[in-house]
Formats: C-alpha cells, sequence, structure tokens
C-alpha cells in the first residue's frame, strides 16, 4: 500500500512540473519576440539594400560628370562599397538566424511531443494507481507474478515490440518509453496465477515483464543507430589488441585483453538513447584501413533478439568475434540485462585465444527521474591456451555511491596465484600494480573506511532514485601503478548528438563508393535511421512501423508456408574454445557476392 501511494505521489508531482515560475518566465526571451524582431531585421535589410542600390547608380552617374571633385568622388566610391559588403554581411547573418530558428523551433516540437508523451503516461499511471489502492482497500489485493522468459519472447511476438538487446550495450533502450501508456489488466486471486504459470514478484501493483514488453517505443526515445552498429563500437580501441600482440610476455598481454573488454564497456556511459533493433537479415560492415580491422554484423534471430559479428585484423593478426543476446528483468524502477553469449579474442601471432562474458548491465529510473547507468558482476577472461585467467569484479554502486563505477580484480595463473592487480573505473581508466601493493592498498583503505563508520546509516532496501555521487570523480591512482586504458575525451558537441563518442558518429557514414558495393540489408540503408539522423522525426517513426510491420508479414509468411529462416554469413554451433553454443562466420562476406539477399527494408 505504502509503496503504490509513493508511486502515485511521484506521479502527480512530476505531471504538475511543467509550469514555470513567473520569475522564470520573466527571464526567458519570448519567442514571439523573437520572431518579430527577426522580421524588423529583414524590413530594415531590404530598405538599406535598396538605398544602397540607388545610391550606387548615382555614383555611376557622377562618374561620367566632370563636375565632381575626383577625391570626392572616390570617397563615395569607398562608401558605395562598404554599404554593399554590410548589406551582404546583413544578409548573411539573418540567413544564419534564419537557419537556427528553424532548429530551435525542430528541437521545441520535438521536447513538447516528448513532454506531451510522459506527461499522458504519468497521468495514467497515477490514475491506475489510484483504482489498485481503491481495489486493495476494498480487499483485494494484488498479487504477483513473473513471467518466464519462454512467455516474455511469446508477449513480444505478439505485438512485435522493441525490447533491450545486451548487457554489453545500453539497457536504456528499455528506458522511459518502455514504460508509457501502461496496458494495466485486472487481476484474480493467488490460485489463479499459480494455475496460469505465473511467478511471485510485482513493482507496485504492475507485473513485472507483461505489460512493458508488450509496448512499441515512440521512435523519439531511439538514438540514429542500429543495435548492430553499437556492436561495432567494442573496436573503438582497437589498439590495444595491436599492442597485445607486440607483448612477448603472456600476462602484459592478458593485461591488455582486460582492458580491452573493459573499454568496450565505456561507450555506453551517459549513453541513454535506444538504439533501433535490428531487422531479422539486417547486417553492418565496418572497415577502418586506419585502425586496421573490418567488421560484418548479422541479426540472425528475432525472438530470442541474437547478434553475431565477426571482426578480424587488415594484416591477419587477429579475430575478434561473438554473439550477444540478453536475459531481462523487470525490476519496477529499473531494468537490468544479464548477458548471454561468448566474446572471443584470438591473436594468432601468439595462437592464443581468449573468451569472455559481460557484466550485467541495469538502467536505473525507467519511469520517472533521470536515466542512468551501471555495470555490475564478475567478468571472467580465461587465456584457453596458458590456462591463465582474468577475474575483473564490476561494482554495484551501492547505497551511497561509493563503488560506483569501479573496476578491480587479478590476472591468476592456472593454478590461481596472483600474478597482477587490475583496477580502475569501466567510464574512465584501467591500471595494473603488483598484487602485493594492491593488497596492502585496499587493506589500508578498508581500515580508513571503518574509522569513519562511527555514525552509521541505517540500511535501505530501496535502490537510488537519483544517480550516487561517488567520493571523488577520478580514480585514486596507487603508487607504481601502470596505465593500461584510459577514455579519449568526447566531442564538445558530443551532448547534442546523443553523447556519442568521435567513432560512433562516423558509424552511419555513407557515400557514393558504398552505395556501390554494400549489400542491401545494411543497415546505412534503412530509411528510419537515416531519417532521424537528418532530424525528420516524422518520416522515422513512419518508417520504423513500416518496416516492422513488413518484417511482421515476412514472418507470418514463413509460418504458413512451413518455411525456416536461413541465416546468410554465420551458423549456430560450437565455440570452438570452450565448446558453449555461439554463432560462427561462415566466411565469404568480402567475395561480395550478394545474390539472394532478402528484401527487409
Amino acid at each position: 500500500m505504502a509503496a503504490i501511494e509513493e508511486h502515485s505521489a511521484y506521479s502527480t508531482h512530476y505531471c504538475s512540473m511543467d509550469q514555470l515560475s513567473e520569475d522564470e518566465d520573466e527571464d526567458l526571451v519570448q519567442v514571439g519576440d523573437l520572431k518579430e524582431s527577426l522580421e524588423n531585421a529583414q524590413v530594415s535589410h531590404r530598405k538599406l539594400d535598396k538605398e544602397v542600390s540607388t545610391f550606387l547608380s548615382e555614383v555611376t552617374t557622377l562618374e561620367t560628370s566632370k563636375d565632381i571633385d575626383p577625391t570626392t568622388l572616390q570617397q563615395m566610391q569607398n562608401i558605395s562599397d562598404a554599404s554593399q559588403e554590410t548589406c551582404k554581411a546583413l544578409a548573411d547573418c539573418l540567413l544564419l538566424f534564419t537557419r537556427h530558428d528553424k532548429v530551435r523551433n525542430l528541437k521545441l516540437a520535438h521536447e513538447q511531443e516528448k513532454s506531451k508523451i510522459l506527461s499522458e503516461a504519468l497521468q495514467t499511471l497515477a490514475t491506475e494507481h489510484h483504482e489498485l489502492e481503491q481495489s486493495l482497500v476494498k480487499g483485494s489485493p494484488p498479487h504477483h507474478s513473473i513471467l518466464s522468459e519462454d512467455d516474455f519472447y511469446d508477449a513480444v511476438s505478439d505485438s512485435d515490440s522493441d525490447h533491450s538487446l545486451s548487457g554489453f550495450e545500453t539497457v536504456a533502450n528499455s528506458s522511459v518509453e518502455e514504460t508509457l501508456e501502461f496496458n494495466f489488466q485486472k487481476q484474480g486471486n493467488m490460485s489463479d496465477d499459480k494455475k496460469s504459470g505465473a511467478g511471485d514478484a510485482t513493482s507496485n501493483g504492475i507485473k513485472k515483464h507483461r505489460e512493458l514488453s508488450k509496448i512499441t517505443m515512440p521512435v523519439i526515445f531511439n538514438e540514429p543507430l542500429s543495435f548492430l552498429q553499437r556492436l561495432s563500437e567494442y573496436m573503438e580501441h582497437t589498439y590495444l589488441i595491436h599492442k597485445a600482440n607486440q607483448c612477448t610476455d603472456p600476462t602484459e598481454r592478458m593485461q591488455c585483453v582486460a582492458a580491452f573488454a573493459v573499454s568496450a564497456v565505456a561507450s555506453q556511459w551517459e549513453r541513454t538513447g535506444k538504439p533501433f533493433n535490428p531487422l531479422l537479415g539486417e547486417t553492418y560492415e565496418l572497415v577502418r584501413d586506419d585502425l586496421g580491422f573490418r567488421l560484418i554484423s548479422e541479426q540472425v534471430s528475432h525472438h530470442p533478439p541474437i547478434s553475431a559479428f565477426h571482426a578480424e585484423g587488415l594484416s591477419h593478426d587477429f579475430v575478434f568475434h561473438g554473439s550477444i543476446y540478453p536475459k531481462l528483468k523487470f525490476w519496477g524502477k529499473s531494468v537490468e540485462a544479464e548477458p548471454k553469449g561468448i566474446i572471443t579474442l584470438e591473436l594468432l601471432k601468439h595462437n592464443e585465444a581468449y573468451t569472455w562474458t559481460n557484466p550485467t548491465c541495469c538502467v536505473h529510473n525507467i519511469i520517472v527521474g533521470k536515466l542512468w547507468i551501471e555495470q555490475y558482476g564478475n567478468m571472467e577472461i580465461t587465456n584457453h591456451k596458458s590456462g591463465d585467467k582474468c577475474i575483473l569484479n564490476f561494482k554495484p554502486c551501492g547505497l551511497f555511491g561509493k563503488e560506483l563505477h569501479k573496476v578491480e580484480g587479478y590476472i591468476q595463473d592456472k593454478s590461481k596465484k596472483k600474478l597482477c592487480a587490475l583496477y580502475g573505473k569501466w567510464t574512465e581508466c584501467l591500471y595494473c600494480i603488483d598484487p602485493v601493493s594492491f593488497d596492502a592498498f585496499k587493506k589500508n583503505d578498508k581500515k580508513n573506511g571503518d574509522d569513519k563508520k562511527n555514525s552509521k546509516q541505517p540500511e535501505s532496501s530501496e535502490e537510488p532514485d537519483e544517480m550516487p555521487l561517488p567520493d571523488s570523480e577520478s580514480v585514486q591512482v596507487i603508487p607504481g601503478s601502470t596505465l593500461l586504458w584510459r577514455i579519449a575525451p568526447r566531442p564538445s558537441n558530443s551532448a547534442e548528438m546523443y553523447n556519442f563518442t568521435h567513432f560512433a558518429m562516423a558509424l552511419n557514414e555513407f557515400d557514393k563508393v558504398m552505395e556501390k558495393t554494400l549489400p542491401k540489408t545494411d543497415c546505412r540503408l534503412r530509411p528510419d535511421i537515416r531519417a532521424m539522423e537528418n532530424g525528420e522525426i516524422d518520416t522515422a517513426s513512419e518508417e520504423k512501423k513500416r518496416v516492422e510491420e513488413k518484417q511482421r508479414a515476412a514472418r507470418k509468411n514463413r509460418s504458413k508456408s512451413d518455411e525456416d529462416w536461413k541465416t546468410r554469413w554465420f551458423s549456430q554451433g560450437p565455440n570452438p574454445h570452450n565448446h558453449a553454443q555461439d554463432w560462427l562466420y561462415c566466411g565469404k562476406y568480402w567475395d561480395r557476392n550478394y545474390t539472394s539477399l532478402p528484401d527487409i527494408y
């Protein structure tokens, strides 16, 4: 009952926040005043331009007259030239202001649409909470249910809705939009749920999984990239693979591989935009001569969503491949994605293979509040040749945020002897140091922390609504440490560009050469993504709906003819190194024979 009242209060609070205070209104420039000023400036410019033209014609006439002193005539000519240049500069300035005005109007319309959707959804949520509250008062408490993974995918299949795709990539895919337009259903008693196979968890009267999974998200919450393109961001720090190949010591190679694995999740930081779900059969290729690799990825399954990728060094020095699919859990205020799938890196020069899985990714405040992302859980990197392992612990932030974004662990040999310690933040950097120094530092740090616990705070089982601030914005470097990796600064306009990195900003580039070589399934050719990149939100929404309907119709046609979907560039089979089920590259993509590809767009 208390939880429902809390949610209802949240909803009412956020629905009433659309009014600005009178003091704030006085400080704002009215849009109407700006438009009127711009129109007046354009009228004045036209008058000035007309007067200057008249003056120029008179000067031209006087040039033929001998009654005017040459010096005076030259001054008049200079004045006319300066006036002409002023008119031109003013015209350029007005044109620039007009363009900026259009951009501001577009952004304003965008934000108004988002605000309207959120306001309506929160109002609906508050109403439903009130109804649930009344039902509790009348003696019919909401029962608990949890949806099995099979039921979850069946629900998605019925609606063909969007959902998160990876623990590696942002689970903010399932952010605010997945909580909009809730369709609450009247619930029976506990025994009815047991008969239907439901479990035992709800969130403030809302069935976890079921309602949220059936929501089709508005395109305004997306970012103009496909999830396949997001996968390719793994390769942003390829230099760490090249560095590993150059190392002669196996421990140093493991350090570089661990840094590469940690750096792969760094691009998620503050990336709360949802990538577009890939269509079945969608592909993406990326060739970076400057970084020395080429990559091909394909959406090999839709229910469950599985994306497979394969990258290789242009110098034939490494192979990097994997398949990504999540196991989703909704916890009321947050969405958690436990990653499934194997990541494999092969250093061909040393005949070594490393495998690992990604940490769990969680997005907080999916209903109200500021979205924020954290990674937690263990990442175990195994060298299948030497038996060495690197076990990294991505720490949860905790109640007061002291451990926010922290990563630490050890490299061990096959006898579990500690060879090296690693520490840092997945959003910032990673260091290595000898394990003795690291353990001594941790022991001293813990002792100092215990001394500060005299005034103990009461514990709470609630997760923090706002992102906790860590004690320090940067990592405390232990003397004797070696820097393995540091994140590159993002572009100055990154916040205006979906918090993209330099690498991400180039993922959707498309030129005439690509037009001739790319297969028609490449996601650069997706009309909804391209429209969104161009700022055409309405077109993007219409195209997204159209391609999803087309995919749904194609699936129904296959089911009628008992035809199974066949992947083109990947096949399912055991991973050659740990023998777990995986999706492996079949080859021949770079032969550029793209006949018989499906028409998915």
